[in-house]
């Protein structure tokens, strides 16, 4: 079982591994997740695995005046394809709802179809691309959901 709860301080170690897995040359800083338990605008969430205690997922969004912006969601290698991505996302999507969000934005990598089916089948269109927008000069989509 899988439960959720916001990022605290002793687990952005864990964050920072997965990010590292997940997103290799374009990964977050420790200090930018850091900065993330102080920013008002700001809601970082991170799935436990209950077994054994382990941080297997995260997400963020930030919430300026009636926008929000998913920042970023990973899941661990040893747990993708298992749903967690989209419980994540949903989650998000529930927070920005109860924060009275009317929209939701996000960028994703042009050539990560999986996750870009993910938004889309989660109510996200492709509204727009950012050429060059990753280290690795790919582009990125851009992606909207209104609430």
């Amino acid at each position: 079982m899988i439960r959720f709860e916001i990022l605290s301080r002793d687990r952005i170690d864990e964050v920072v591994e997965i990010e590292k897995q997940c997103f290799p040359g374009e990964e977050w800083t420790y200090g930018m997740f850091e900065s993330e338990l102080d920013n008002r605008i700001s809601a970082f969430i991170i799935g436990v695995d209950e077994d054994n205690g382990r941080l297997v997922c995260y997400g963020c969004v930030w919430m300026i005046a009636d926008i929000g912006d998913i920042t970023n969601i990973a899941v661990s290698p040893d747990y993708q394809r298992q749903g967690l991505g989209e419980r994540t996302l949903e989650l998000l999507i529930k927070i920005c709802a109860e924060n009275n969000m009317s929209v939701i934005n996000l960028e994703v990598k042009s050539g990560n179809l999986p996750a870009i089916e993910l938004y889309k089948k989660n109510g996200f269109e492709e509204v727009g691309m950012r050429k060059n927008y990753y280290k690795d000069g790919s582009a990125a989509v851009l992606m909207t959901k209104y609430l």
